[in-house]
């Protein structure tokens, strides 16, 4: 199909035409990226840069690689300017958020499975660390939740003192903390323990409870309250 233009494709075979007989579900990724960038490049068609785009990180060919790509990598492709990777980047984040917004139907912040579930698809495929505070009030309700620390690859610095100086200025009467594990392996290591039993006793000591903290991983999750690792010793 190369350097053949979209009108020259069988007509049956075209994204547009396919999508209108079938619905967008017969479509590939491909096809259904290519109704979205509309035009290719004088070399390539829409189809073939859209195939281009979904292979652009090689760790993660796909639709998944979508979620890598920052927008200098995906203007480094001919034919991708500014406009077309600011609208990738809208489809990505659209994509989270009408993830997230299902998921939230069935959210329990006592149920450490719903909230990972919740946040999964925002914090899993992240290539640093990031520690997200949940702040909840009075009877169990969602307040806000933020991200508090930023870290490297491998590790992100906070403490307890600035979460709890969030959560103060929040008003919240107890927390959840988050964070996600880059390599996908949600196992906590020895300083993502220390890490919990200080937040514990801040949070005793403050008058704000910690409910859990749940270490997000590739499609799953560590919950610190399921292994009974929240209390007082």
């Amino acid at each position: 199909m190369h350097n053949i233009p979209i009108k020259d494709i069988p007509e049956k075979l075209r994204p547009y035409e396919k999508c209108m007989a079938l619905g967008c579900g017969a479509l590939t990724d491909a096809e259904l990226l290519s109704i979205i960038i509309r035009t290719g490049t004088k070399n390539k068609n829409s189809l073939e840069l859209a195939s281009d785009i979904l292979s652009l990180d090689k760790g993660s060919e796909g639709l998944l690689s979508l979620l890598h790509c920052s927008r200098e990598d995906l203007m480094s492709l001919p034919g991708v300017g500014s406009i077309k990777a600011m609208q990738l980047q809208a489809l990505v984040e659209l994509s989270r958020r009408i993830w997230k917004t299902g998921a939230g139907r069935k959210l329990d912040f006592h149920d450490p499975e719903t909230i990972a579930s919740y946040y999964m698809e925002e914090l899993r495929h992240l290539e640093c660390e990031i520690i997200k505070a949940v702040y909840l009030d009075s009877r169990d309700g969602l307040i806000a939740d933020s991200c508090v620390s930023l870290g490297t690859v491998n590790s992100s610095l906070t403490s307890a003192r600035e979460i709890f100086i969030d959560a103060l200025k929040h008003r919240a009467v107890s927390l959840i903390v988050l964070h996600n594990h880059p390599s996908g392996e949600a196992r906590p290591s020895r300083q993502d323990i220390a890490f919990t039993k200080n937040l514990w006793t801040a949070g005793r000591i403050v008058g704000i409870e910690l409910l859990d903290h749940i270490i997000i991983g590739d499609n799953t999750y560590y919950s610190f309250r399921e292994r009974g690792i929240l209390t007082d010793g």
